[in-house]
């Protein structure tokens, strides 16, 4: 009887260490997000186009709007002259802090954190973020 009142107590306390240390999620942390890019990025044919269609836009960051300019002929200058590249460092460049949410306001504005386009951008920054 003993025996039988001492499993079902283990029982009970495995069950109420489960209970109270339950699983949950406050946040989502996507480590290396450029991971399953294999093939080099290209920043005429894969970045910019993002920046063309996303980011300089009336309003936002065109010529003579908000910083940096990413105008399809400006944007590489003003991006890694402008303090806003770290190449192969994608985790501390404002411009990947900015898209992936770690530095506010989370670009593009009203969009939230885009996947496909920080993969990109975390790939090129990593790959050395050259003007190719």
């Amino acid at each position: 009887m003993l025996k039988k009142k001492t499993a079902l107590l283990s029982v009970g306390v495995t069950a109420m260490l489960l209970l109270f240390s339950g699983c949950y999620k406050t946040t989502t942390l996507v480590v290396n997000p450029g991971a399953g890019i294999t093939t080099e990025m290209s920043y005429a044919n894969d970045i910019n186009p993002i920046f063309t269609k996303s980011c300089a836009l009336a309003g936002c960051h065109v010529s003579g709007g908000k910083a940096p300019d990413l105008t399809k002929d400006n944007s590489y200058k003003s991006l890694s002259g402008g303090g806003y590249l770290k190449a192969g460092d994608p985790d501390n460049s404002v411009l990947y802090q900015w898209l992936s949410g770690k530095k506010s306001p989370v670009m593009p504005l009203g969009s939230g954190p885009d996947q496909a386009i920080n993969a990109k951008v975390y790939a090129w920054i990593k790959q050395g973020a050259k003007n190719n």
